[in-house]
């Protein structure tokens, strides 16, 4: 109850704090009213973030944002009302200046509750003053004509007080006494002038939101001759849920949640579909309760399963929308959970669908559907979850091994919910020990940080455990399953560390690459001390690296050399071209370097001998594999790591063993890990790029028209006129007639990559994607700019897609999002992959998108880098201009 308090008086608090940084952001804006609009929404967008960063004091940064970001989404322009039907009783409304401070919050922060009010207590102390004798049947109340005129008065009184008081916080609210609800009576003999609820009209609510106001109503209806009947509020509230399905219902009471008649605890959860028969029969279940219980129940039978209504105090609110553990009472539907020992049980399709919407490896591009279930099978497992499949959780259990938390998948109504909380104290009934892994990068990362005893983070990934107390053990168990496999990524060493000065000093002598530690104990307010452990990842790796350069005439070539002369850590050791061998390197300038023609014997030597750390493959199609077989046949007799290799040309985009390098894509860690990496086409990284995000959405044959500068052709060997070989090119604008030029029409080597690729994002037993592809050589030097147009299986507009293409290439350094049609100057001689142009037909079902990127870097020289950077262990960037 303590706890539960200073709760309460925190959430007051940060509400209190945000009206103030409210108020002074009004005098700021009467001094920029009579100046340029932009100042005055800076200045909204200053107490937004102001007002969410009050947040973090009531939960962590990672929640409050996470819950913020989800009801924002929420509403649209079309439908504003999505976000949160509150109901307020009677009794809160005693407390006006905490209720009205509680929902000026959620205005300040764009968020637009449709409020309902009762008036009981104040309608009962006035029909006593005036010697009106209240009568109730079956707990409804009787309403004669003179009950029903003092209701009206004081229905309209309370609703302008809770206006008043809004407006006085600066939070626009309008008042709402009619033109909602249409009703007929419920049972006039017997109740006279009480309504039962036969319509709903919504346009007055959203029309205030969109005005920028929150609606406040009461719970008063018309009949369809125009009596004013009254409606119990809860049921009205109840109705309105039904109409509008928000993503919360909120009923507020003086008592902050429903309470156990016997042990007098707060009731967190009930469960209807498990819980609801039970609480029925209890002998403390009655009168006011009982009815409550009831209208619960059908309003959530009618609405769909991941709706729930909470029952909290207003002085709870923010705890209940912006934390995990939320506050009061949740009531929900819910599922009985299942537990399975093979898919069949649920449904292969069903579970190969969470995985492909839900799992980030696969999302990542980093394992395929079918890699999960292939790895399901490799030891005896149990699929833990709830009937809709809002939560997956699979634990693999060899016989006498402890249980690894292999996949936990939840949907973001499994999360709103709770439903995870359920699933995970399933899983901890069966298993007194677990162990699993996460991203660290998680946003739900503060969930798996609460319910461990344990936890250890390194190169990105965090391992968490419970049941374990004993670093020792922890340290052990982890060897043992490192090496049968169990876990992907080594967590090795685990155990205390030194203190946090000697930690310091440690680490601060650690070697290059070495990766340093430190362990605390967290405590979690309502857990136990756990012992954690967290690592700090140790910087990239700043090792110089050896670089080999094979194929340096052309134009990637020449880009290539620039970009290695301005690496920190790489050495370019030996540059390779027939042509020009024996001549110097004039491009890089860390040493002088001159030019040598190696043969497949010299660079097998090279290999064998360890000399190179890296190989760059920058030759014509066709003409690479006599050079990787002797780095193959070298890396048998070499002494420790072997060599990365990174081709530029098309010869292994398609084979297996190689790595197929676009890491905004299909993820780094598989990059990091690969010593045979392929570097995808230009063409075919801007057609990838502009169909991926979509590729969920696609219905038919997406085509791609490329516009290419003609160093994309490629270039002939020639002289300059002191008789040094150079280079030329193959097409000239001359020869284009300053005009463009279309070729290879059909099956173009890009078209086929690019739809090859591309599958691997679509689920399993999907028929694989098949682009058109058609390309044009252009007379700028450098550039291509790509226009994809591509059916939808379903409408989208504009704005949608926008939306999906921010989602997947969010914080992605090298590609740029803007409105306009991308042109050639911001593509030329830039790193950096654009996307813009994006326009919807007016039916809905096809979009129109333009990508461009500069071929000789982003399509060629930069994403070598990226690579390279990637399978060295440096940082993705490290080199590139930004």
């Amino acid at each position: 109850m303590l706890a539960a308090a200073a709760t309460s008086r925190l959430s007051i608090r940060v509400a209190r704090q945000a009206v103030k940084v409210a108020g002074q952001r009004h005098a700021a804006i009467s001094a920029v009213r009579r100046g340029d609009v932009r100042g005055m929404q800076s200045a909204a967008q200053t107490e937004r973030d102001t007002i969410t960063r009050l947040l973090y004091s009531i939960g962590t940064k990672r929640e409050v944002e996470r819950h913020l970001r989800i009801f924002s989404s929420a509403s649209h322009p079309s439908s504003p009302a999505k976000f949160a039907v509150i109901k307020v009783g009677g009794a809160v409304l005693g407390e006006l200046d905490e209720l009205a401070l509680s929902l000026s919050f959620l205005y300040r922060v764009g968020l637009y509750p449709v409020v309902l009010h009762g008036a009981g207590p104040q309608l009962n102390e006035i029909m006593e003053r005036e010697g009106v004798v209240p009568d109730y049947i079956d707990g409804i109340r009787v309403t004669d004509a003179k009950t029903l005129q003092i209701a009206r008065r004081v229905f309209h009184e309370e609703n302008l007080k809770l206006v008043g008081a809004l407006e006085k916080l600066g939070t626009r609210a309008r008042p709402i006494t009619s033109g909602v609800f249409t009703a007929d009576y419920l049972d006039k003999e017997k109740y006279r002038l009480v309504g039962k609820i036969t319509k709903v009209d919504k346009r007055p609510l959203e029309a205030s939101i969109r005005a920028g106001a929150l609606p406040i109503l009461t719970s008063l209806a018309e009949s369809p001759d125009g009596q004013i009947l009254n409606v119990n509020a809860d049921i009205a509230a109840g109705e309105l849920a039904k109409e509008l399905e928000p993503m919360k219902i909120v009923f507020l009471n003086d008592k902050g949640g429903m309470f156990h008649g016997v042990t007098g605890q707060k009731m967190d959860v009930i469960n209807l579909d498990e819980d609801f028969d039970n609480l029925m029969k209890e002998p403390w279940v009655k009168y006011g309760t009982k009815l409550k219980l009831r209208e619960f129940k059908e309003l959530l039978d009618y609405l769909p399963r991941s709706s729930s209504v909470a029952v909290i105090s207003a002085s709870s609110l923010q705890k209940e929308l912006f934390t995990d553990s939320g506050a009061g009472t949740l009531i929900r539907r819910g599922y009985k959970l299942f537990k399975h020992d093979n898919i069949e049980a649920i449904g292969a399709d069903r579970f190969r669908q969470v995985v492909h919407d839900r799992d980030p490896e696969v999302l990542a591009g980093l394992q395929s559907i079918t890699g999960v279930l292939n790895d399901l099978e490799k030891t005896p497992y149990t699929i833990y979850g709830d009937e809709p499949l809002d939560v997956i959780a699979v634990v693999s259990h060899p016989e006498g091994e402890v249980p690894v938390m292999t996949k936990l998948l939840a949907s973001r109504s499994g999360i709103l919910n709770n439903v995870t909380d359920n699933v995970f104290n399933s899983i901890k009934k069966d298993h007194r020990k677990l162990f699993w892994t996460t991203h660290a990068e998680d946003e739900n990362r503060a969930w798996h940080f609460e319910r461990a005893d344990g936890s250890f983070t390194r190169a990105g990934r965090s391992l968490f455990w419970y049941g374990i107390q004993d670093v020792a053990e922890v340290e052990r168990i982890v060897k043992d399953f490192e090496a049968k496999g169990r876990i992907e990524r080594s967590f090795l060493p685990v155990g205390p560390s030194a203190p946090p000065h000697r930690v310091a000093s440690a680490a601060g002598a650690a070697p290059a690459g070495a990766k340093a530690y430190s362990t605390l104990a967290r405590r979690v307010p309502g857990l136990r001390r756990g012992f954690a452990t967290s690592a700090s990842d140790a910087p990239v790796s700043t090792e110089t690296k050896r670089v080999a350069l094979v194929g340096a005439r052309g134009y990637t070539g020449q880009a290539l050399t620039t970009l290695l002369s301005g690496h920190p850590h790489i050495d370019l050791t030996h540059v390779s071209s027939r042509q020009l061998a024996g001549y110097p390197l004039t491009s890089y300038t860390k040493h002088s370097i001159d030019y040598t023609n190696l043969s497949h014997q010299d660079v097998e030597q090279l290999e064998k001998s360890g000399e190179v750390d890296a190989w760059i493959m920058a030759l014509p199609n066709g003409i690479c594999k006599p050079y990787v077989d002797a780095v193959d046949r070298g890396s048998v007799e070499r002494k420790g790591e072997k060599s990365v290799i990174v081709d530029l040309s098309a010869d292994y985009r398609f084979e297996k063993g190689w790595t197929y390098g676009l890491p905004e894509l299909y993820g780094r860690e598989s990059i990091r890990a690969s010593k045979r990496i392929s570097n995808p086409g230009c063409y075919a990284t801007s057609a990838q790029m502009l169909i991926a995000p979509l590729i969920n959405h696609i219905s038919g044959l997406p085509t791609v028209f490329g516009l290419s500068g003609y160093s994309g052709a490629g270039t002939l060997p020639a002289t300059d006129p002191d008789g040094r070989p150079t280079t030329v090119p193959k097409v000239t604008p001359e020869s284009l007639k300053h005009g463009v030029k279309p070729y290879s029409l059909t099956d173009h080597i890009h078209e086929r990559e690019a739809g090859f690729h591309l599958s691997e994002l679509l689920p399993s037993g999907v028929s694989p994607l098949k682009v058109a592809f058609i390309p044009a050589v252009a007379p700028w030097f450098s550039g291509i700019i790509s226009t994809a147009s591509i059916p939808l299986k379903e409408k989208l507009n504009a704005r949608e897609v926008i939306a999906l293409f921010e989602e997947k290439y969010k914080d992605n350094k090298l590609v740029q999002i803007i409105k306009e049609v991308p042109q050639l100057p911001v593509i030329e001689n830039k790193h950096t992959w654009t996307v813009g142009g994006f326009q919807v037909h007016s039916e809905g079902n096809r979009v129109v998108i333009v990508g461009g990127l500069d071929n000789l870097l982003k399509g060629a020289a930069t994403q070598c880098m990226q690579n390279l950077n990637l399978a060295l262990g440096y940082d993705e960037y490290e080199g590139i201009p930004i």
